[in-house]
């Protein structure tokens, strides 16, 4: 491959990992917004009897509803600029590593993807929809998403590229074999 063609590979690679977070915000938007129409607020929809259901909630405090209670004027304020400054390094995490389609790139591009569905709610309602929610008897998983399942399953994604990422020596004795 000439030296040429490698900017534009480059460049190819980092278009699929934003079109996989933009996937990620359509996603979430459509998802959102169908809730919103068909459910009433504190309203459900029963799935799986005794396991889940769709239930129409506004979470005004962070993921799982942490600081949801709290009455700072600053609590909306706040939540954004943390999800401004975790945009910033997640894309430009994505942006350095994303020459080729990895486990790191994936999780990045989902982590990016779910954290704009977010604050784009924030920014517009000072709250998320969220709407799956999972229960057995009275206990109940918080509510939650489509922006969170992703930033859950791309930390988890980055998680096991961490914990099962290869040594450099392991991965030429793997390419010799």
């Amino acid at each position: 491959m000439s030296t040429n063609a490698l900017p534009v590979q480059l460049h190819a690679m980092r278009k699929y990992h934003f079109l996989m977070a933009l996937g990620v915000v359509l996603l979430d938007r459509a998802s959102k917004w169908l809730v919103q129409a068909r459910i009433g607020l504190h309203e459900s929809v029963g799935i799986l009897p005794g396991l889940f259901r769709l239930t129409h909630v506004q979470n005004s405090g962070a993921a799982f509803g942490l600081f949801a209670d709290s009455s700072s004027e600053w609590k909306v304020s706040i939540l954004v600029m943390f999800s401004l400054l975790a945009l910033v390094v997640v894309s430009a995490l994505l942006w350095k590593n994303s020459h080729s389609i990895t486990t790191t790139g994936v999780g990045l591009s989902l982590i990016l993807g779910g954290a704009v569905g977010n604050l784009w709610d924030r920014l517009l309602h000072g709250h998320v929809v969220d709407f799956f929610d999972f229960y057995i008897g009275n206990y109940h998983w918080p509510a939650f998403n489509i922006a969170d399942s992703a930033i859950v399953v791309g930390a988890f994604l980055l998680v096991a590229e961490i914990l099962f990422a290869k040594s450099p020596a392991e991965q030429k004795a793997t390419r010799r074999a």
